[in-house]
């Protein structure tokens, strides 16, 4: 039911637009608003700060569905989640209260501040540093490579608090967009996701109140890390669901082109190619719903699934939406169709939230 639910809502009002979004690299306001009239624009939000208490699967159900049909829509429910993951797994009663509910009713948008230009893959090397000033905390620093920043009201910073303990310490805030000091850099020009704007996100002596801290001081690196172990599995969903997207497409088109007097469908070639793509599209959904569970269930191996879904799920949609736009031949490399944007947007699940050589490596260390 809820497949079939976002599905509709996706054709109906997120397809139309994605070509124009994708050429005019603008944010989705059509597809924001109609999630937020549908209550699908931050499903994990727990029921008792007025969300819809979605568990991970439903969650990743509702990404893999937006991003059939527009990957930078899905990065509205998947940003939304990955933002607000820290304060909902460390955060302070009061904090939860104050930025879970106007996320919850669409008023805001929640963005994670990791990255920055010197420290990637090293995230424990960031240089933003967070100090202490009588009952708040005076931050300044650059961070990179932010998703929907400018368009979301609050942020997740990491920020060294203690620059004597490397990845101990590192601690997480809270930055809200109205906060003096806060400045955005012009949205990076890029290959794919163009509909949904990255910016540096800058802080000049930005004075917060204490409170703003979540979790404990030193524990913002193990809080950060701890929501990539969830949050992983919706960059697995989006790929997924690009990937689905690219199969369906091409599997229509190939049924309608004709070439030596037959539906190219007809010929062997093409058939291995799609019984390929849907094998391992298969494949992929099985690893990111098991992923899914685990992070529910909070399993004590999830960060070897969460790695490996996206991992495996990225590859995959690189993969088929490169044959996607085979399977179109000439059509398939212009834009009048959209498989090439399609592999456009598969290219960013293989990069972010962290590489697949980083998945690789976190896979390695955490062998079951």
């Amino acid at each position: 039911m809820l497949r079939d639910a976002v599905r509709s809502l996706a054709e109906a009002k997120i397809a139309p637009y994605a070509a124009a979004v994708d050429e005019e690299a603008r944010f989705p306001q059509e597809a924001l608003d109609a999630l937020v009239a549908n209550d699908l624009h931050a499903v994990h939000v727990p029921e008792e700060y007025g969300g819809a208490g979605a568990d991970a699967l439903a969650t990743v159900i509702v990404i893999e569905e937006v991003a059939r049909v527009c990957a930078s829509s899905s990065l509205i429910p998947a940003v939304n989640k990955l933002g607000s993951l820290p304060v909902i797994l460390a955060g302070s009663e009061e904090l939860k209260k104050k930025y879970l509910g106007p996320l919850a009713k669409g008023d805001a948008m929640f963005s994670y501040c990791l990255s920055e230009p010197e420290a990637g893959s090293d995230a424990a090397g960031m240089k933003t540093r967070a100090v202490r000033d009588g009952d708040h905390w005076v931050l300044n620093g650059v961070k990179r490579w932010i998703t929907n920043a400018g368009v979301s009201e609050y942020y997740t910073v990491m920020a060294v608090t203690d620059p004597e303990k490397r990845s101990k310490g590192i601690s997480a805030f809270v930055v809200e967009k109205s906060d003096p000091g806060v400045s955005f850099g012009a949205p990076e020009k890029k290959l794919g996701i163009k509909g949904s704007p990255t910016r540096e996100v800058y802080l000049d002596n930005v004075r917060i109140p204490a409170d703003r801290m979540i979790g404990e001081e030193g524990t913002g690196f193990a809080t950060a890390m701890r929501t990539l172990d969830h949050t992983r599995i919706t960059i697995a969903a989006q790929a997924l669901g690009i990937a689905q997207g690219a199969l369906d497409y091409a599997k229509n088109y190939v049924r309608e082109r004709k070439q030596f007097g037959k539906p190219i469908a007809d010929f062997q070639g093409i058939q291995f190619m799609l019984a390929d793509m849907a094998m391992k599209i298969e494949a992929a959904r099985q690893l990111t719903y098991a992923a899914a569970a685990k992070s529910e269930r909070n399993d004590p191996d999830l960060t070897f699934h969460g790695a490996a879904a996206k991992c495996f799920a990225s590859d995959v949609a690189m993969e088929v939406t490169t044959d996607a736009v085979q399977l179109l031949g000439g059509y398939g490399y212009t834009r009048d169709y959209p498989v090439e944007r399609m592999m456009r947007d598969a290219k960013i699940t293989q990069i972010y939230e962290g590489t697949n050589q980083v998945q690789r490596i976190v896979m390695a260390r955490n062998l079951p």
